[in-house]
């Protein structure tokens, strides 16, 4: 059963096939992983941990799947195994740990109706789970991105993602 309202509009599923403006928040600068079956970015809706360091990541499948219940295997434990790697990028800008979250469903606060799993850099105090959400300029984003992409790909040349069929 879906829970998406009728005309729905995907934001994720335009930002996984590359298709930036209106009603989509994100810009391609903001795309820190992309390959067949799952796509990485800066959130748009971001939960401050630490001033002046990268706001979170979320990491959706390139195809459309409304939640976690109709998500594949395959592209669930893929979208698990990139989040490791963005954790481990995040560990090397030195945050002191990250949180991982998924919503499902309105009453589990799901808000967009494409798969995501959040992944938050986090420093002891920083009270994440207390926060409004807030909207940085595309330009902090992207300043976000550009700071963390160099060492994804560093930990992506060491630990790279195994290859599954579409």
């Amino acid at each position: 059963m879906s829970h998406a309202p009728p005309a729905y509009t995907c934001p994720f599923c335009l930002l996984a096939a590359g298709k930036f403006g209106p009603p989509l928040l994100n810009r391609a600068s903001e795309v820190i992983y992309r390959d067949a079956q799952v796509v990485a970015f800066m959130a748009a809706g971001q939960f401050s941990t630490r001033p002046g360091y990268p706001g979170h990541v979320l990491i959706i499948p390139a195809r459309h799947f409304e939640n976690i219940y109709v998500l594949p295997d395959e592209i669930a434990a893929r979208i698990q195994a990139l989040a490791r790697r963005v954790s481990l990028a995040f560990k090397h800008l030195g945050c002191e740990g990250t949180s991982t979250r998924q919503h499902n469903e309105p009453a589990g606060n799901q808000d967009v109706w494409h798969d995501h799993l959040h992944v938050f850099p986090r420093w002891a105090g920083d009270n994440l789970y207390h926060q409004q959400r807030t909207q940085p300029a595309n330009e902090v984003q992207a300043h976000q991105a550009a700071q963390l992409k160099p060492y994804l790909d560093a930990v992506l040349r060491e630990l790279p993602l195994l290859q599954i069929r579409n």
